[in-house]
């Protein structure tokens, strides 16, 4: 999930070494999957998960400023749809019901990437799971690949962690995918109860997470997110829109659903 950073292509030598790293890097990556009642609504307070609602992200501020080059914006829309998902949980099969989440980027107006992602929330937890993403890379208006995709319960993938529900504690680390040679995303929580500005409005209650790979050590990245809202900064990409069109009977969870398959 870090912005604008997708595998194309990693020695045989880099993946055994990323792996090694992997195993014993203080970062969390078993959770307590088997305790959860997983539902696709509701997330927590850090991590919405709203059918319905879209959320729009530019670096204008960055681009006037004379520090960026091209002007990225990024589109999150938390779908209407669902994605059943079928992996091995506590010695037995479940499927889960996860929400859609399309994030859609581009870069001077030009597309350059499609991801679905597939998140559910764990009860009474309330910590937000990943469960994977499809992509599709664009160049000149075609799809040209699908780097990072990766499937809980494919090729030893699992779970990971987005956002924990209020018990964040700086220093805290954890894997938020779990996709071995893949995607192997982490977060470590930097700072908590601060405000933030953005052109979408002041807010409160906010924290920061720091993001790295094993895969791309150099790679760092840092988002703020803000209770109430959810993802408000995400390095130069600022929240600048917030489009809500809830129906009254989401909470329902009766959405077109689409299997794993």
């Amino acid at each position: 999930m870090i912005r604008a950073t997708k595998l194309a292509a990693v020695s045989a030598l880099v993946l055994v070494a990323a792996a090694a790293a992997a195993q014993d890097d203080g970062f969390t990556k078993k959770f307590p999957l088997a305790s959860c009642q997983f539902i696709s609504v509701g997330g927590n307070r850090y991590f919405p998960l709203i059918p319905g609602r879209q959320l729009y992200y530019s670096n204008a501020a960055c681009v006037a400023a004379g520090k960026c080059d091209a002007l990225n914006e990024l589109w999150i829309t938390e779908e209407r749809e669902t994605k059943r998902i079928t992996l091995p949980i506590g010695g037995t099969t479940r499927t889960v019901v996860t929400r859609v989440v399309q994030e859609r980027e581009t870069e001077d107006g030009e597309l350059v990437e499609i991801s679905r992602n597939y998140f559910a929330n764990c009860w009474p937890s309330r910590d937000v799971y990943y469960f994977g993403e499809d992509v599709d890379i664009y160049k000149n208006g075609k799809v040209v690949g699908h780097e990072s995709a990766w499937l809980a319960g494919r090729h030893g993938a699992r779970p990971g962690i987005v956002m924990p529900e209020d018990g964040f504690i700086t220093g805290s680390r954890y894997y938020q995918e779990v996709a071995p040679d893949v995607a192997l995303d982490r977060a470590e929580h930097k700072r908590t109860g601060f405000a933030t500005r953005v052109p979408a409005g002041r807010f409160d209650n906010c924290l920061e997470v720091e993001e790295t790979t094993v895969l791309e050590p150099d790679d760092i990245g840092h988002k703020t997110y803000c209770r109430g809202v959810g993802l408000v900064k995400d390095d130069d990409l600022e929240l600048t829109a917030i489009y809500a069109n809830p129906r009254p009977d989401d909470d329902n969870d009766n959405d077109n659903e689409d299997d794993d398959d």
